[in-house]
């Protein structure tokens, strides 16, 4: 056992090597309750016994109470320091001189304080950070009610006393998040502690033939405890839970691009060719399979000629179209008609120049 605080102490200080921590920033407080498992106790009786010289054995139940409550800081790097209180109850089984058994009563109770040093581990899994620790602190055991009669023997003894020695701990744990509630998690964990002997407890033995009562001394050798607990933790500056990510916003679906179609004229004309003809069937077919705002048509002409007269000439090349794609199914309402004469040449040109890609119509489908 005295090895141990130093492995542990080493263990404390290069865990954070190899495991990321799950840290605690603050105060915090927790508390527990659980069964305690004591080991067989060895007792001397001090003179002047009735019983003689000798070891005896004090057996206490399997299983006893528990109850521990702690108040600690965290540093935020998984390493937190906490003050514990602790009560421990076993009901006391027998007591003799081995191998001769006793009837007994009474209850054997443990409380104190420990200071422990733990360190929390992260170890990828969301719902369990296991931790370790160790502790030391001052224990008093108090013989309540115990009394024994030798079987077989020329005594009985008795003692209503408290003594108190320090202790030490290893400590060995999970603790489990509560997700609902940031900061409050159930903790699990096991203890053996180790409370030093050598303390007399105050006793009287009384012959069982009678005779005047002894009083005399029992003196308790080291106790040991393995500690089961079950509780919960709550950890004050817990950052709050982060609130569900909002969903980004859609973004706008694209307007579909427009689609064209070129309507060439001869010199002059605003009258439609056979090609004129079949291209503005297709733009009249393709504007029933997409959804549409409005149908574009636009007029242009040449250089040859006056402004004056090519702009009006790209008017009634425009309205031809039009009335084109109205018989060919497409609601009048829809089509907006534009003339632009001798401007936004498609080849640029200058002055005069009979130019046939100029001479046109752009049907356009937004």
């Amino acid at each position: 056992m005295r090895y141990w605080g130093a492995v542990l102490a080493t263990a404390l200080v290069a865990l954070p090597l190899v495991a990321a921590a799950q840290p605690i920033s603050g105060l915090y407080v927790g508390g527990g309750v659980g069964a305690d498992i004591p080991q067989d106790t060895r007792v001397t009786p001090g003179p002047p016994s009735i019983g003689g010289a000798g070891h005896l054995r004090l057996n206490q139940d399997d299983v006893g109470l528990t109850g521990i409550g702690a108040v600690g800081y965290g540093l935020g790097n998984g390493v937190r320091f906490e003050v514990q209180g602790d009560f421990l109850r076993n009901g006391i089984d027998q007591l003799g001189r081995m191998p001769f058994p006793a009837s007994n009563k009474g209850t054997v109770r443990t409380y104190g304080l420990m200071a422990n040093a733990l360190y929390d581990m992260d170890i990828g899994v969301p719902w369990l950070y296991p931790y370790i620790g160790v502790g030391g602190g001052y224990q008093w055991t108090h013989l309540d009610g115990f009394n024994a009669v030798q079987a077989g023997g020329p005594f009985s003894v008795s003692s209503d006393d408290t003594r108190g020695k320090p202790a030490a701990q290893v400590i060995v744990g999970a603790s489990m998040p509560i997700s609902g509630v940031p900061g409050l998690s159930f903790t699990a964990d096991y203890r053996f502690m180790k409370i030093w002997g050598g303390e007399k407890f105050n006793t009287t033995e009384i012959p069982v033939g009678g005779g005047a009562p002894v009083n005399t001394t029992l003196k308790l050798g080291n106790q040991y405890d393995h500690i089961f607990l079950f509780g919960v933790r709550y950890a004050f500056n817990a950052p709050a839970a982060p609130p569900p990510p909002i969903p980004a916003a859609q973004p706008a679906p694209a307007p579909a691009p427009s689609r064209s179609y070129m309507v060439f004229f001869d010199w002059d004309k605003a009258t439609l060719t056979d090609r004129a003809q079949a291209i503005i069937k297709e733009a009249a077919d393709n504007s029933t399979r997409v959804q549409y705002t409005r149908i574009e048509v636009n007029g242009y002409t040449d250089t040859s000629g006056t402004p004056q007269y090519n702009q009006g000439l790209s008017i009634r090349r425009a309205q031809a179209v039009a009335g084109e794609l109205a018989r060919d199914g497409v609601p009048q309402s829809s089509i907006g008609i534009q003339g632009f004469g001798e401007t936004h040449l498609l080849v640029p040109t200058g002055a005069g120049v009979r130019e046939p890609q100029n001479r046109r119509v752009e049907i356009i489908i937004h």
